[in-house]
């Protein structure tokens, strides 16, 4: 339960690699930007590193990685999405898997940090400590929504892309284009909400195509791909009205990722580009990839990766209580020299953590594995889901949810989001409700 793209992809240990190493970017990169400052009353706060050194916007032209993300969910979705049509089974049985997989741990994950804040909010705990929190805990949860998304519209797109290759994530890209200068020129309302699904769909989409090789079959397309992408990223920043971050700042508009923005559209092209010119060395980097002690270093990373992306930010809290609260943490001058080298250790005490998070869960996912056995919607025709209308209802319950929670938070103004937890409720238990059970599953198959 631990594979963020469902599993398929690793069948490609490139493909894996990708995961790893994004992976590893996000969780190194929240880290490095999270500083926690203790003030003379005691009370925790995280300044905005972005905000408060602006210079510190540049690093994110290294961590932003999402593109890798997308990029090598639509390759193992295409490659998982082909098998299961050329053996029959129904679209609605796959997107249903699919869901469930990303859903079952998110769903887990909700549930025990909302335990959380009604026990802190029922014993007093201080509103904005406990917002704070809530915000820290599901800052990353804005890709969640998105990624279903794109796994529930994967037959069609896939569709469009065996008939027009190329030409769909081009046609996505000038749509995208449209609507960000709807948002920066016009102030359109709702209008850069098709760009969540637009810009990441384009790196999405050229998952498929990187999967049929037409990223690769013309020697020149990666190269064209990673200079145009980095020469406009660099212009729309430099001449337009874009902001060199690739994460949100506060106050600051436009924002490159709320919406995704031209800029954003720029970079993922580009990375993505540079993708294929790694491909282009395919022979070196797959002997590499070949070698078993490599890659038991890199397949345990791209198996735990939904556990490493949902649950990275808990060592944060954990180090906060023990060393911040206390008072034993050194807390030199916010963005100082001294506060800069005390990141190296900050990182490894959080990788120890993480390591120790990560064993304590191993129970939970082998429990979520067993249970996804048991749920999953049937993907032949004669285990179609029993109610496929509570499939789609749970899905969109569940993806307004979690949008409520990237945006907001598990606590917002220090409060219990009562309406936002009984819906994700709601929509993951609509979409296990559709699954048959295995022995009923059995029976069916057998009687057929």
């Amino acid at each position: 339960m631990g594979d963020l793209s469902g599993g398929s992809g690793g069948r490609d240990r490139y493909v894996g690699f990708l995961r790893a190493w994004a992976i590893v970017l996000v969780v190194f990169g929240h880290w490095l930007i999270t500083g926690l400052v203790r003030d003379p009353n005691g009370v925790i706060t995280a300044p905005e590193l972005l905000a408060t050194a602006p210079w510190t916007q540049w690093l994110t032209l290294g961590f932003q990685i999402m593109p890798l993300f997308f990029l090598a969910g639509g390759h193992a979705a295409g490659g998982s999405w082909a098998r299961a049509r050329n053996e029959g089974r129904t679209a609605t049985g796959w997107v249903g898997q699919r869901a469930l997989r990303l859903l079952l741990p998110a769903g887990v994950y909700s549930g025990l940090v909302l335990v959380a804040v009604a026990i802190c909010s029922a014993v007093g705990v201080d509103p904005g400590i406990l917002a704070l929190v809530g915000w820290a805990m599901a800052m990353q949860f804005w890709f969640l929504p998105v990624y279903l998304l794109l796994s529930a519209a994967t037959p069609v797109l896939h569709a469009a892309h065996r008939r027009w290759g190329l030409r769909v994530p081009v046609v996505m890209g000038v749509v995208a284009l449209g609507a960000d200068a709807l948002v920066v020129t016009l102030h359109t309302p709702f209008v850069g909400l098709l760009n969540y699904v637009l810009v990441w769909g384009v790196a999405y989409q050229l998952g498929f195509c990187w999967r049929d090789m037409l990223l690769t079959e013309r020697s020149a397309l990666p190269a064209c791909m990673a200079a145009g992408g980095a020469v406009a990223f660099a212009a729309l920043v430099a001449f337009g009205p874009f902001p060199v971050s690739l994460i949100l700042v506060t106050g600051q508009s436009p924002s490159n990722t709320n919406p995704p923005s031209a800029a954003m559209l720029a970079w993922a092209v580009g990375q993505v580009g540079q993708v294929g010119l790694a491909l282009l060395l395919a022979p070196v980097l797959r002997r590499l990839l070949a070698r078993e002690q490599l890659w038991g270093l890199v397949r345990p990373l791209g198996g735990a990766s939904m556990t490493l992306y949902l649950w990275h930010m808990m060592p944060v809290l954990i180090v906060a209580a023990a060393f911040y609260l206390t008072g034993l943490a050194p807390e030199p001058a916010y963005g100082s020299g001294s506060w800069w080298a005390l990141r190296v250790p900050w990182l490894a005490v959080l990788g120890v953590v993480l390591v120790g998070v990560v064993a304590g869960l191993r129970p939970l996912e082998r429990g979520l594995a067993v249970v996804y056995e048991r749920t999953r919607p049937g993907d032949l025709p004669l285990e179609l889901p029993r109610r496929p209308w509570a499939l789609w209802g749970g899905m969109a319950a569940s993806v307004c949810a979690l949008i409520w929670f990237a945006g907001h938070g598990f606590a917002y103004g220090g409060r219990f989001p009562v309406l936002p937890a009984l819906g994700l409720a709601v929509g993951v238990g609509l979409v296990m409700g559709t699954g048959r059970s295995v022995a009923d599953r059995g029976v069916r198959l057998t009687s057929a």
